[in-house]
């Protein structure tokens, strides 16, 4: 089971495939964060915001989760509009499941 609340049934091909691997990064952790942000916003993404999408995809588990906590610096090229709405999404008062 992947986790995901949503059906991709309404995305084209581009968006279901990044859909599908935003919910299998490799730790549960990263895909509970970047799956559930998918989920929501997917639908809505201009194909730039997409693209922006695909490339934090790329992104190691490890290096994306420092910049997520904090605990490193995000790199320019990667502190787009798509990048702090990954991390506004998360909020980190309440219990990932709630």
């Amino acid at each position: 089971m992947s986790g995901t609340t949503r059906s991709s049934a309404d995305l084209d091909p581009r968006r279901r495939r990044t859909l599908f691997r935003a919910w299998h990064r490799g730790i549960r952790e990263m895909d509970l964060i970047m799956g559930r942000f998918a989920d929501a916003a997917i639908g809505d993404f201009s194909e730039d915001e997409l693209a922006d999408f695909e490339a934090l995809i790329e992104v190691p588990d490890r290096d994306l989760f420092t910049w997520l906590t904090g605990e490193a610096e995000v790199p320019g090229n990667y502190d787009t509009t798509v990048y702090r709405r990954l991390k506004a999404f998360h909020r980190h008062d309440a219990p990932i499941h709630s």
